[in-house]
């Protein structure tokens, strides 16, 4: 029996519908299960908590990356944040970034030091600090929380150090003293202020969570350190757990103050554990706002636009130096930058740069290396900062390379110099050419394919082989051409 027209197409699709309708609802199927749902109802009976785990230096990728977890935790109805931290310390402005997102969570954060053998060192004391619950791994340790020069540039420390030399017969007799206000001997004036507004802050988060002011003080004045053990005995941290689930039990019916002055009391039993690594931003972040990879990028950047400049049409050189001074610049946007530096950076930059053009037998180029070099040391304002270290191996890779790079484009400079005329006026004289028609010490010649008035005093005839000697306007001056210097360069 025949099939009606079409029906062999119809029974050809059906695979494929039956193929789309199974993959939309396994991808339906998908979506519900991602969705936090009934799927999840049994676990939040006893709560929910989000685990975030930070290993590094504190800077604007912790920050960013703390600052976005809480709010997902507060989206998301989550009980409790548990922050596992693992740090030498950082720069102060992303700290004080952190703590008050801390302070100003409605989820109350525990902050615990692991695993063990980590620190939480410098910055990372007043993390946890300002921590509703702190708490640490056995054979972990904290304190060390002497602030650095962050954030004072190099001429301003200079101005401060002249002050201080000029008053220092005035204050020799009260120093002499000490007295409870007194300085140490060999701080400088800036160095102290900084000092006691570090004190100040830590003591004001010490009292917010009723631990220890005072050790918290010397933790700041004499970079003090405390081990797991110790820290729980001076009334420093909160509780000493091993792993989470002693974390956990610890945290049971433990009391905290909120930042509205509200005191909750905390129920972990039975509570679950969501955990959420640092996603790729704050990962990217963290490679990216390294001082090294920072200048690396600059670098890359502007020699690439330099030479796409000096080589139109080359693209690559081009494309490459504009994402990487892109990257450059928004890792100089977030970190403690030295203005007069990067003038200093660029200035070098400049010279050596010049020197290719302008023929200074090498005062500028060296000129340029040694300010290049100065103004990356001067970079960074956070130098000393713990994770915010320049190298001085890349600052000696990079001068080294922009020296090699300006000895290569010199070396090319005079090469250029050294290679035969191939066009122009010049290119002209000592050519050859032949003769078309002449008459009475006139006539034309023909060279380089077109036709030229030209003079001599010799006698010449057409066809005959002539060498230019020199060009008037455009009239040729040409003389009889014997082949002799052809024969001896051959």
């Amino acid at each position: 029996m025949p099939r009606p027209p079409g029906a062999a197409s119809l029974t050809g699709r059906r695979p494929l519908l039956r193929l789309a309708v199974w993959s939309l609802l396994l991808l339906l199927g998908a979506l519900l299960a991602a969705l936090p749902g009934r799927g999840q109802e049994p676990a939040a009976a006893g709560g929910r908590a989000l685990l975030l785990t930070w290993q590094g230096p504190i800077g604007p990728a912790s920050a960013d990356y703390l600052a976005r977890s809480l709010a997902e935790a507060r989206a998301e109805g989550h009980e409790l944040v548990i922050l596992r931290l693992d740090t030498p310390g950082g720069l102060d402005a992303s700290m004080r970034s952190m703590i008050q997102e801390i302070l100003a969570s409605p989820v109350p954060v525990v902050t615990w030091v692991w695993p063990s053998g980590a620190r939480a060192a410098s910055a990372g004391t007043y993390i946890l600090y300002a921590s509703h619950v702190a708490a640490m791994a056995p054979g972990t340790t904290l304190g060390a929380a002497t602030p650095v020069q962050v954030g004072a540039t190099t001429r301003s420390q200079l101005l401060e150090e002249l002050r201080e030399r000029l008053r220092e017969a005035e204050e020799e007799a009260e120093e002499a003293e000490e007295g409870d206000g007194a300085r140490p001997a060999g701080r400088s004036a800036m160095e102290a202020k900084m000092v006691e507004d570090a004190v100040a802050y830590i003591r004001a988060l010490a009292e917010l969570h009723g631990r220890n002011a005072d050790w918290a003080e010397t933790a700041v004045r004499e970079a003090a350190s405390l081990s797991a053990s110790g820290a729980l005995e001076e009334g420093v941290v909160d509780l000493v757990a091993r792993d989470l689930d002693a974390l956990l039990a610890a945290l049971e019916g433990h009391s905290v103050a909120m930042g509205d002055g509200e005191t909750r009391e905390l129920a972990t039993e039975g509570m679950a554990v969501e955990q959420r690594d640092p996603d790729w931003r704050a990962r990217f972040l963290a490679v990216i706002t390294n001082p090294n990879l920072a200048l690396i990028l600059m670098m890359i950047g502007i020699y690439g636009l330099i030479f796409e400049f000096s080589n139109p049409g080359a693209i690559y050189p081009g494309t490459v130096g504009a994402i990487s001074l892109i990257l450059a610049l928004f890792s100089l946007a977030v970190l403690p930058l030295d203005y007069a530096g990067l003038a200093l950076l660029l200035l070098g930059v400049a010279l050596m740069t010049a020197e290719a053009f302008v023929p200074s037998f090498g005062v500028l180029g060296i000129g340029g290396a040694i300010a290049f070099a100065i103004g990356a040391a001067m970079l960074f304002d956070g130098a000393d900062a713990p994770g915010f270290e320049l190298s001085f191996w890349t600052i000696g890779a990079m001068t080294g390379l922009s020296l090699l790079l300006l000895a290569v484009v010199l070396r090319m400079a005079a090469g250029s110099f050294r290679r035969p005329v191939v066009s122009g006026r010049e290119e002209m004289i000592g050519s050859h050419g032949e003769v078309v028609r002449w008459r009475r010490g006139k006539g034309r010649v023909l060279a380089h394919g077109e036709i030229w008035q030209a003079r001599g005093s010799a006698p010449l005839s057409a066809g005959q082989a002539v060498r230019i000697t020199a060009l008037d306007g455009l009239t040729l001056e040409v003389e009889p051409d014997d082949g002799k210097d052809d024969d001896q360069e051959e």
